[in-house]
């Protein structure tokens, strides 16, 4: 039962600077959410994966393979961000998701914002009823410069901020 009460406090502890955080990130229109309630709001920082593949025109390029990322809230680790993509709380409450529309990041460097619909659910903690993902505040993460050997792997640092939401 005291575990039980950890997560009830720190549900209690984010869910008190979470609309502070909403209003202010004003969101593009295509990633909007309308009508549903934050559940949680957490920063990540992490790489982006690439790997060297060969492109349409027949040139190397590089394509994205998976996010390996922690998720932070108050400077302490909640959570994990990896492939699928899947987002898993210290719960054991996890949501993968699937890009429903994006918004572009706000350099040339940063990779897009993202509005994902959760299409499947795993334990029954804090993320057990979340149903849309929002990436957004996303810095960095797009690979520069040429690929010259297929197979090859890129990391590249980002960092961004998730809001998890639930309808009503």
């Amino acid at each position: 039962m005291p575990h039980l009460n950890g997560i009830a406090l720190a549900v209690f502890l984010l869910a008190g600077s979470l609309p502070a955080f909403a209003a202010e990130t004003p969101l593009p229109a295509a990633i909007a959410a309308p009508g549903e309630t934050i559940v949680l709001s957490a920063h990540a920082e992490g790489a982006q994966i690439y790997e060297c593949k060969m492109a349409g025109d027949d040139k190397p390029g590089w394509a994205f393979r998976e996010p390996i990322a922690t998720l932070l809230v108050d400077g302490k680790t909640v959570g994990r961000h990896y492939a699928g993509p899947t987002w898993e709380f210290s719960d054991g409450s996890a949501v993968t998701g699937k890009v429903a529309d994006t918004a572009p990041g706000a350099t040339a460097n940063d990779i897009a914002w993202l509005k994902l619909d959760v299409v499947s659910h795993r334990g029954s903690g804090l993320l057990g009823d979340v149903t849309t993902v929002q990436r957004i505040n996303t810095q960095g993460g797009k690979p520069d410069g040429p690929c010259d050997q297929r197979g090859s792997f890129k990391s590249v640092p980002y960092s961004a901020d998730y809001v998890f939401l639930r309808k009503g």
